[in-house]
């Protein structure tokens, strides 16, 4: 790209050439995946296209797999393209959608690819060039991977796709596959860290200093011994907190501001208030933090009693998904104005949020799971790492990792040093799916695109160890039947040759216990000794004519052909489970119309008219939701009451604590034990068509949510709970997200319509209400 061309497009800096490489590629109306480090600079490669698209009187969609990166994405090319030009859909919130330049969340593009209740596909796409599919290595969630696998393959070919990931191993087969399903796709893969990264060490028994992790290329630094168990008996003094001791190192060091990964929520509170007591900010950072936060507060009323708000001036904060969003928006703020000078964060802030600093911290490799404690991927590493390092500002940007006891050096250095994983498909179908393929395309036509899943694309590769098998098996088959006999015999004249000896050593043997017999008895020989000796005779003259009595290669080749049989039946049945599992995305499929079918929601392979409902639905477990709408079990529900019982719909979360002291009402317990019948209803119907979507109604919440949409004020609605503020949030917001698909969802009773709205609007208040 010319100088030219980077003033017109109003870069004020020399593009990298992986940046000027996707352009290109972009300029030839290819599509393109580019693969990079966090904090490579990818964001350029989207804002060439979106100055593409307004030279071109285009439209252009980004999308972002988070609201909150969705909303900060809002904010930036509003201010740097104009409010007019810029538009904002996410589940709840949509603003100038006729716009040039529409962010969205992935889902809601998927969404409109299906025409659902937002409008007809011809419609939502109209005049639109390009669409930028931010981070899509979100691919690797177990939860909503999917979407991004709908999206790419349902998008039209007259769309170029601009997808953005953080470094994959597999980006190669990444590009081939949308290659296939869309239309030419380029890759650009690159490497490239416009602030290198530089790996220290530290530990408990270190005195106050960080070491390199390398001490040239990937090669661990000698001087750094494994951790031994600490064993303090009877210490007078306790030692000095570890984290405590690397916040002030990293301080004297000039190497904050600093984020600080650990994985548990209640971890990052306790190294916040340890840390608090140090003296980070100067005097002008001071005062400007205060300034802020005064200013925020003031818009924020509620924040006002933040039990974390003290610690803040002494500049450190915690970011995590306990939190307030408010709160959050309030510490990323101050954060990216350098002052918060370390915020403890768990692995979440890795993903997505615009908030870079000088040094990122890694307090352990490992984390605990939902199948106990494991080590850290490759992946997981680079995201937490890859913050590290502010371009414009830092030269080098830190890592310092923590060592205990439980990992040797060796596993850090090899760690740090890994490649990235690969992204591996989570294609899950689900009954919106199936409803929405089949109102569109025939059954044929809707495996067709099932087929061109990345799990299908990718199965040769998942399937590996299979096919080894397979071929090592096949093998040993060739080589059984393919034996060179050195008399030209087949294995068919063996296998003749084998079953009249063993008839000879039979009958012989027989004949000789008749002759016995009929000496001891004082008869003469039988009719039956007769026979049987003629018949040993017949197959010894056949045995002992035949080439293999004398082959020295018969005990082996007879030996094979016994054990052929058992690597046939092997193959085949490897073979079916080959075939088996590179179906399986198909039979699913298959498995949910059949549930489909039964509970009436699909009919001669198109959907019934609550089947239509089912389809512009999306939560857990589409039927069951559209069930409760079906059979009134929500009508006649007030506002606080239809909340009540749709935030059972959709809790996943257990309370571990007693305490109790909101309690649901009396039609709520009703209503959620009628859904439990439902439940059980269609859990049946499942379970026999080997359906596993989960259908969740856990009422833990049930009862907050109800009191807050009666009126109930925040500090006295979570006053004694144990819960994290921002895990009540989290669960009344996908309850509101449910209540206003009931407002958009077709033939959905007026009054059910009207107490749905009712409900949103006495939830949507602070601090719930979203902060832009």
């Amino acid at each position: 790209m010319s100088d030219f061309e980077q003033k017109k497009y109003g870069f004020s800096f020399e593009l990298d050439d992986f940046q000027k490489e996707a352009a290109e590629h972009i300029n030839m109306d290819k599509s393109v995946v580019v693969c990079a480090p966090t904090g490579a600079g990818k964001t350029v490669i989207a804002e060439h296209a979106i100055i593409r698209a307004i030279e071109q009187n285009k439209r252009i969609f980004y999308t972002t797999p988070l609201k909150a990166l969705s909303n900060q994405k809002f904010n930036d090319f509003s201010a740097k393209y104009g409010e007019e030009r810029t538009g904002l859909l996410t589940g709840d919130t949509s603003i100038n959608r006729d716009g040039q330049i529409i962010v969205m969340t992935t889902e809601v593009f998927r969404n409109m690819l299906y025409g659902t209740n937002l409008g007809r596909v011809e419609e939502n796409l109209k005049n639109v060039k390009y669409v930028i599919l931010d981070e899509v290595h979100y691919m690797n969630d177990e939860q909503r991977g999917t979407v991004w696998e709908e999206s790419i393959i349902y998008c039209p070919n007259n769309i170029q796709i601009i997808a953005l990931s953080a470094t994959i191993s597999n980006a190669g087969e990444l590009t081939n596959w949308i290659n296939n399903v869309h239309d030419h796709t380029e890759l650009v893969n690159s490497d490239f860290r416009p602030v290198p990264l530089r790996h220290f060490y530290f530990a408990q028994s270190m005195e106050h200093k960080i070491v390199p992790l390398f001490s040239g290329g990937k090669t661990l630094n000698n001087s750094i011994k494994p951790e031994r168990r600490p064993f303090h008996p009877q210490r007078s003094r306790e030692p000095e907190k570890t984290h405590v001791k690397l916040v002030k190192i990293l301080f004297e060091k000039d190497m904050l501001p600093a984020i600080y990964f650990t994985f548990s929520r209640k971890k990052c509170n306790k190294y916040l208030e340890d840390c608090s007591k140090l003296k980070l900010l100067n005097q002008f950072e001071e005062r400007r933090l205060s300034q802020i936060i005064d200013e925020y507060i003031l818009d924020n009323p509620y924040l006002a009693k933040n039990k974390q708000l003290e610690y803040l001036y002494s500049g450190v904060a915690t970011h995590h998904a306990g939190l307030l969003p408010g709160w959050k928006g309030l510490i990323e703020r101050l954060f990216q104005q350098g002052l918060i000078k370390v915020v403890f964060a768990t692995e979440t802030l890795a993903a997505g949020i615009n908030m870079p600093a000088r040094t990122t911290i890694i307090s352990s490799i490992s984390k605990r799971s939902d199948e106990g404690h494991r080590v850290l991927t490759p992946s997981e590493f680079l995201q937490m790492s890859g913050r590290a390092g502010r371009r414009g500002m830092d030269e080098v940007g830190y890592v310092v990792t923590i060592g205990d006891s439980f990992h040797r050096p060796e596993e850090i250095a090899e760690l740090a040093s890994s490649e990235a994983n690969p992204l591996e498909s989570r294609f899950t179908p689900g009954y919106s799916m199936v409803l929405n393929l089949l109102q569109r395309f025939s059954i044929g036509d809707a495996r067709e695109l099932i087929l061109k899943s990345f799990g299908y694309h990718t199965a040769t590769e998942r399937l590996k160890p299979l096919y080894t098998e397979q071929e090592k098996i096949r093998q040993i088959i060739e080589q059984i039947e393919n034996f060179e006999c050195p008399y030209k015999l087949t294995n068919q004249d063996v296998l003749e040759y084998s079953k009249h000896k063993n008839l000879y050593i039979q009958h012989a043997k027989v004949a000789k216990t008749l002759k016995k017999q009929a000496r001891e008895a004082g008869i003469a020989n039988t009719p039956e000794v007769a026979e049987y000796t003629e018949k040993a005779k017949e197959l010894y003259d056949k045995v002992f004519k035949s080439k293999c009595e004398m082959c020295k290669k018969y005990r082996k080749h007879i030996k094979d052909l016994d054990i052929l049989p058992r690597f046939l039946k092997k193959h085949r049945k490897i073979t079916e489970g080959i075939e088996y599992e590179k179906d399986i995305y198909w039979r699913q499929f298959l498995n949910l119309m059949k549930v489909a079918e039964i509970t009436g929601h699909l009919e001669d392979n198109y959907p019934t008219k609550k089947g239509l409902m089912t389809a512009s639905a999306r939560t857990e477990n589409e039927i069951f939701f559209i069930e409760l709408i079906q059979r009134g079990l929500l009508n006649d529900l007030a506002p606080s009451e239809l909340a009540a019982v749709l935030c059972a719909v959709v809790t996943e979360e257990v309370r571990t604590e007693t305490y109790q002291k909101f309690r649901i009402s009396r039609k709520v317990r009703k209503t959620l034990h009628e859904s439990n019948d439902l439940m059980r209803w269609l859990m049946r119907i499942q379970q026999e068509q080997n359906v596993y979507t989960p259908i969740l109604l856990n009422a833990d919440y049930s009862a907050l949510i109800e009191n807050w949409v009666l009126g109930e004020e925040w500090d006295s609605l979570i006053e004694g709970l144990e819960t994290n503020e921002g895990g009540i949030v989290r669960i009344f917001k996908r309850t509101m997200d449910l209540l206003r698909q009931i407002t958009n969802i077709k033939e959905v009773p007026a009054e059910l319509v009207k107490s749905a709205g009712m409900a949103i609007d006495c939830i949507n208040r602070d601090p719930i209400s979203d902060v832009f």
